[in-house]
């Protein structure tokens, strides 16, 4: 069993920021890669930022420059720095890892339930 707890979403005004939370728990031996995706109403759910748990970090191009990823490993923790929002981030943000459980050498995916953010014109 696996727990991912988001937190941090919200609504802001554009030009605002937000800070989302993601913490895993559960039978985790290993997390590999922990990111953020998210989707917006009508459009497929989209990969925003992910971080390895060693090496270079990943972001679409559309949140370069805005968003910064980064992690706590001993608290299995991902955090997005969300700055200088636009309403087209508007979105549900749903976190993600890459995971090996307990005894266990297959990886798994998972997602989290999800967190609104909101960005006002």
């Amino acid at each position: 069993q696996v727990q991912l707890v988001e937190s941090g979403g919200g609504a802001v005004q554009a030009g605002g920021s937000l800070r989302l939370s993601c913490a895993a728990s559960g039978r985790l031996s290993r997390i590999n890669v922990m990111g953020w995706y998210r989707q917006a109403p009508e459009k497929q759910r989209e990969l925003v930022a992910t971080i390895p748990s060693s090496g270079t970090t990943a972001y679409a191009d559309s949140v370069k420059g805005r968003f910064t990823i980064s992690r706590d490993n001993p608290k299995n923790t991902v955090y997005l720095q969300m700055n200088s929002l636009k309403p087209e981030d508007t979105a549900v943000y749903y976190c993600y890892i890459n995971y090996i459980p307990v005894r266990s050498t297959t990886r798994y995916d998972y997602w989290g339930q999800g967190t609104q953010v909101t960005v006002s014109s």
